[in-house]
């Protein structure tokens, strides 16, 4: 089934509970704080339904072209298209959007034994997820607070990372908090699991399982919603619609179903179920995709912002766009290479590359800031010298003034005032201070980020090349030593 955009609106008026701060937010789709965003989460349903190249036919049913487990090249090709458009429609700025969680759940279902007595559970959850279009999200780090637990056990408090509590004849009782659930305000489902790996001792945190944003006993704990407080689209054009927000998922006493139990009791098996598969890999494919978007933006807008000065002109402004476009270009090949070069895994299925996909993951988070900071120099103070809001434009003296006096040979008052108000709310407003921060960590640490290249390096092959080399030469008699004047 394709759901369409309000399909998808009316499902979030579910009875959830999400708070900010002590207020109870009753409907995500007309709350000053989410509406917008609801909305750009509903237009992806749209988007793919529309087109029949965003989707794939098995039997008689269509599904998300995100659900596919790819068999060939061309599978994956499709895959990263309709991850392209869904990016391309927020420029970037929904890293969470449908197409993220649902990747690591088909990736799963591509080598599903790895889950062992759940393989079963986990392969009718994906088609559960794939029949009704689900929109899933994660929550698979716990709460920083829980990397003490003596403090806890010391005051005899509940260590706040979340565990099984009990285990009934018909489900597991889960509670405690996970962290962070990015766009779960506005998805149907939540993935619960460990993306970081457990202590052995570790067995009650180590459940991976999946509940319904509505389950009772959970309630998102949200972020202040920047949306909130954007006054006008023209004002804070990329919060306006873009902000997924963020959330802490807390669980008081909730009953999770066998049958949505994937690891249970198994605290390596726990962080093994995204790397043994290509789970982990399909949905940092979908980052790497969605980043390179956003990358665009970028490079747009400096180029925009050197011309509405004409600075383009100046040749040392002219390197740094050349270098904007040549960061741009290497990161399409990185993903581009990730289809050339796919590897056949798992039996039967293909994967992206998983080293390049990872690499693309490192420059992505290793980058970000810089070329942020990099774009903030072309901007200068000219941002500050524009007019508090547009209101101007309402008073006809004002009008007149700002006009005549704001304006540059390249470009009108209002042209600069609507682009800067663009650029600042990328680098500059609280939206943009988020985006700076999550896409620093939205993969983790970067030491967990280079982990992952790391393992996945061929370190045999590379030391061999070492080997060879020193293989080739051998300790020289003393005749044959050269004479050093």
């Amino acid at each position: 089934m394709l759901k369409s955009g309000a399909e998808h609106l009316e499902s979030l008026k579910d009875g959830r509970v999400v708070y900010i701060g002590s207020e109870r937010v009753d409907d995500v789709t007309t709350h000053p704080g989410f509406r917008n965003a609801a909305r750009s989460m509903a237009a992806i349903y749209d988007l793919k339904r529309a087109d029949p190249a965003f989707s794939f036919a098995e039997g008689k049913e269509r599904y998300s072209a995100y659900f596919l487990r790819a068999k060939t090249k061309d599978d994956l090709a499709k895959r990263t298209h309709l991850h392209r458009a869904i990016a391309a429609m927020s420029h970037g700025l929904l890293g969470r959007s449908p197409d993220h969680v649902s990747s690591f759940v088909t990736g799963m279902a591509m080598n599903a034994p790895v889950f062992g007595q759940y393989a079963g559970n986990l392969l009718r959850y994906y088609e559960h997820m794939r029949k009704e279009d689900v929109y899933g999200v994660y929550a698979v780090l716990p709460p920083q607070a829980a990397r003490n637990p003596e403090f806890y056990q010391k005051q005899n408090l509940p260590v706040p990372s979340l565990r099984v509590v009990r285990e009934d004849d018909d489900g597991l009782v889960i509670s405690g908090m996970k962290m962070l659930a990015t766009g779960a305000v506005f998805a149907n489902e939540i993935w619960i699991g460990n993306l970081l790996p457990l202590a052995p001792t570790q067995l009650a945190e180590s459940v991976t399982c999946a509940i319904a944003v509505n389950t009772p006993g959970v309630t998102l704990w949200s972020r202040k919603p920047f949306e909130r407080y954007a006054s006008c689209e023209f004002e804070n054009p990329l919060t306006w619609r873009f902000d997924e927000t963020d959330s802490m998922v807390m669980c008081e006493n909730v009953k999770v179903p066998w049958e949505r139990v994937f690891v249970h009791m198994d605290a390596i098996l726990a962080r093994e179920i995204y790397i043994k598969t290509p789970g982990h890999c399909y949905g940092n494919h979908q980052s790497n995709v969605r980043f390179h978007e956003k990358l665009k933006l970028i490079v747009g807008l400096a180029s925009k912002i050197a011309q509405a000065s004409g600075a383009n002109e100046v040749p040392a402004v002219r390197e740094v766009l050349g270098r904007f476009a040549a960061l741009e270009a290497a990161l399409g090949g990185m993903i581009a290479g990730q289809i050339q070069d796919a590897e056949d895994w798992p039996e039967g299925g293909m994967t992206f590359n998983r080293r390049y996909m990872y690499a693309a993951l490192n420059w992505c988070t290793e980058s970000h800031s810089s070329i942020i900071d990099a774009l903030r120099e072309l901007v200068g103070g000219g941002v500050f010298q524009m007019p508090a809001d547009v209101s101007v434009m309402h008073d006809g003296h004002l009008r007149e003034l700002f006009e005549k006096y704001w304006q540059t040979p390249q470009l009108g008052a209002l042209e600069r005032m609507k682009l800067y108000k663009l650029v600042w709310d990328l680098i500059g407003s609280e939206f943009a201070g988020r985006h700076l921060q999550y896409e620093k960590f939205y993969a983790g640490a970067s030491f967990i980020v280079r982990n992952h290249s790391f393992r996945e390096a061929p370190w045999t092959e590379f030391h061999r090349v070492v080997d060879d080399l020193m293989a080739s030469y051998d300790i020289p008699s003393p005749a044959a030593k050269r004479k050093v004047a």
